[in-house]
Parts: structure tokens; sequence; C-alpha cells
């Protein structure tokens, strides 16, 4: 499957969403990190309500109609979230960082500034991470990274990401598929996708996409749970997040099939090594080079374009 034959997941029921919010993992944990540093990962967003799982449900069936993008390398992995756990060095159970070379724990808008990307273009200075992938308990890195911006709806209103935005998408406290729809693995040339891992036949190899929320309140930067700020929503903005961002996406493909995945995560209070692929998630912290931000924006998703890395039309 290539970012323009996506999977369709089956939809999950609301209903069950919301009873399943806040549900306990049962499994044995193993440690992935001293065990001074595990910590619970409470303060990570959850299930979504009804509205939110259904609109983002519905994600998958939307092309974009314009787009620009960044082509990323993996970076570096360790436990850090500058995010969920500013300050904290390994705190965190265990992500892949693709974009800025330097992020870490500490990291803040003038610390990615002064740093370097692995991404094409150049000028792409953002950090980008999810956690690490294993396979048979050995990490993997990503073979590719792509990051579309995209116009979905209203894209002649769409905004740039203000410098130093964030957020969190995903569940990484699931407990089951159902409490996660934004987890969304498939395997290459194949169309059928699912919320927990796919076991891949030789010749293909595993891939995920992530979407972002596209409405924003217009204000904050961030938010206490690191998702109130931004929405997902089904046609155009609601009035309490009426600006609209460009969908971020995260196209990433593994150079690995079959079975033996697990992905890094926090069970119980413990950083693991073994969570499942129903626990997917992603973040995002804003450090574009921003009149250049503001140019592919303007060319590309306002005016209706594909563009590539350059941010001019294909």
């Amino acid at each position: 499957m290539n970012a323009r034959m996506r999977g369709v997941i089956g939809a999950a029921s609301a209903a069950l969403a919301l009873a399943l919010i806040g549900s306990v993992v049962s499994h044995q944990p193993a440690g992935a990190g001293p065990q001074e540093n595990h910590v619970d990962h409470g303060n990570h967003p959850a299930a979504p309500d009804a509205r939110q799982a259904e609109a983002i449900e519905a994600q998958p069936g939307i092309r974009a109609a314009s787009e620009f993008r960044a082509n990323c390398r993996a970076s570096h992995r360790s436990g850090d979230d500058p995010i969920i756990y500013p300050d904290r060095t390994g705190a965190s159970h265990v992500h892949e960082f693709f974009g800025n070379r330097s992020t870490n724990a500490s990291s803040t808008y003038t610390s990615l500034k002064a740093a370097s990307t692995t991404c094409d273009p150049a000028i792409d200075l953002s950090a980008y991470w999810v956690p690490t992938l294993y396979k048979n308990g050995q990490p993997v890195a990503p073979e590719s990274v792509t990051v579309y911006y995209q116009g979905i709806h209203d894209m002649q209103r769409a905004v740039p990401h203000p410098p130093d935005f964030r957020y969190v998408v995903g569940n990484a406290r699931a407990t089951s598929p159902d409490q996660n729809p934004s987890a969304r693995w498939s395997c290459t040339t194949q169309s059928p996708s699912s919320r927990d891992f796919m076991n891949c036949p030789a010749g293909t190899k595993l891939e995920t996409y992530l979407d972002f929320p596209t409405c924003w309140n217009g204000r904050d930067l961030d938010s206490a749970n690191h998702k109130d700020h931004v929405v997902f929503w089904n046609g155009s903005c609601p009035s309490t997040h009426n600006t609209v961002l460009p969908r971020l996406e995260f196209l990433i493909t593994y150079p690995v099939n079959g079975g033996g995945l697990s992905l890094g995560g926090t069970v119980n209070g413990v950083n693991v090594t073994t969570a499942p692929g129903y626990t997917f998630h992603g973040d995002f912290m804003n450090a574009w080079n921003q009149p250049d931000l503001q140019q592919r924006v303007r060319d590309c998703v306002n005016a209706g374009r594909i563009c590539g890395t350059n941010g001019r039309p294909i």
C-alpha cells in the first residue's frame, strides 16, 4: 500500500470505545530500562471520546487534495519524551526519533533550532517521534519516513503550525485495538490494514500511517494532556477549534515482515519493549524555518497543489 492507496480499518463501536477507557493492562511486563526510571504514563493522552473516535475512523477514507512533504531518516532512539516528560531523561519508554538530531528530554524550540535534521528539506528542524518497533526483542529502525502536510478540508483556510507548536496522537495506554483508532498497520503492496500488527508475507514490508488532527483552538501551543488544543472533526472545524491546520501524517516503512513484533511502551508504570501494535502513537514539535513553512502552506495546501520536498508542485 502506498500514500495513494490506503487500507480501510474496520470501524470501532463508539460505545465500546467509551466503555473501554481506563481499562488496565494485565499482561506481564518486561523491563526496558533502570527501575528507578519507571514511571506511570498516566499523563499520556488516552482513548478518545465517541465523537473523536468517529472522526479518527473516517481519516483513512479522506484523500488529500493538496500537500507538501518531508522525507526523513531515523536519527536515534532513547527513553526520552520532551512533551510528556520534559527534563526527565530516561523516564519514558523507548522512542524512535526522526527529523531533528538533537531531540532529548530537555529539548526546547531554541535547542531544536540550533541543531540539524535527518529530513529533506533541511529547513525542517522539527522533532518527530514514535515508539520503537521490536522484532523478536531487537529494535528495528524505520527504513523510510515520509511526513506529509495535507489539505483535506477547508484547505484555503489552513494556516501553518505556529513555532513551538506540539501535540500527541494515539493511545499509548490502549488495552485493546478498539481503544486506539489512530493505530493503523499494513503491508507494502497490499491494501488491508489493522490496528494491531499485520503478519506481512515474504516480499512485503510492515508499514504504518499515523494521522494528526486538523482543528486547532487558535490559541494554545500545547495543553495539559497534549490533545485538548486540537481535535479531529468530520467536515469543517467546530467553533471551539475553528483554526484549520494541514493534516500531519506519518508514513513509516520498516524493513521487516512476519511475526515477533512489539513496541516500546509503559505497562502498569513499568517501561517495556513488549507493548502491542494497538498502542502506537506519535509526537510532533514544530521547528520548521517558519517563513518556508508559511510559503509551503500558501503555495501548496491553500493553492490545492501536490508539492514535493522542495515546496514546489510535482
